[in-house]
C-alpha cells in the first residue's frame, strides 16, 4: 500500500470534525488502515489519525513498542480505534512534551488527563473498552483530538513552551509523534 502524504497544520481538513465510520470490515476500511500503518511506520510515529492523510473519518491507529525515540515511555499496544469516545477518569492532568506528524519539527508542552476510559471499535466492528493511564492515555487523547479538528498547539497553555525541537533539544534525536 502507498505511503500517503501527511497534511500539515494550516490545511483546512485538519480543522474539521471527522465523520463516523458506518461500515466495518470492508475492503475500503482495511485499505485505509493499511495506508495509515505504512505512513505511520515510514514516519516513525506513535500514532496517526485518518484526517492526517486526508480522509475525514473517525479512525486512529497508535502503538509504541520498545522505541529509542521514547526510552522512558511505557509500551502502548498497537490499536485500531474507530468511532472512539473518551472519558477522563478524574480531573487530574499532567503536562508533557508532544510533537505531531502534522506539525513537523515542533514540540510543545500540552496538558492531558492522566487516566482515561476509552471505547470504540476495531476494523471488524469488535468493541474496544479500556482504562488507561500515563503515556497510553496521552497518545489516545492526542490522536483522537485530530478527529475533532484539534491540533496539539491549540491545547498549549503557555506558548513559551512551544518551539522547534532542534532549538529546544539541541542534543536529542527526536522525531514527530
Amino acid at each position: 500500500m502507498p505511503i500517503r502524504p501527511v497534511l500539515r497544520m494550516g490545511d483546512p481538513l485538519l480543522l474539521q470534525k471527522a465523520a463516523p465510520v458506518t461500515a466495518f470490515d470492508t475492503p475500503e476500511l482495511h485499505a485505509l488502515i493499511k495506508d495509515m500503518e505504512d505512513t505511520m511506520a515510514h514516519m516513525n510515529g506513535a500514532g496517526i489519525a485518518a484526517p492526517q492523510i486526508g480522509v475525514s473519518l473517525r479512525v486512529v491507529i497508535f502503538g509504541v513498542g520498545i522505541n529509542p525515540r521514547y526510552p522512558d515511555a511505557e509500551q502502548v499496544p498497537y490499536t485500531v480505534l474507530i468511532n472512539p469516545t473518551l472519558q477522563p477518569v478524574n480531573d487530574d492532568q499532567e503536562d508533557g512534551w508532544e510533537g505531531c506528524l502534522s506539525v513537523p519539527g515542533m514540540r510543545g508542552i500540552v496538558p492531558r488527563y492522566v487516566r482515561l476510559h476509552y471505547t470504540g471499535f476495531d476494523q471488524y466492528g469488535n468493541p474496544i473498552d479500556r482504562l488507561v493511564s500515563g503515556f497510553h492515555a496521552r497518545v489516545v487523547q492526542h490522536e483522537c483530538d485530530h478527529l475533532d479538528g484539534i491540533l496539539y498547539p491549540m491545547r498549549i497553555r503557555d506558548l513559551a513552551n512551544f518551539g522547534f525541537q532542534d532549538v529546544l533539544f539541541p542534543n536529542a534525536d527526536l522525531a514527530d509523534d
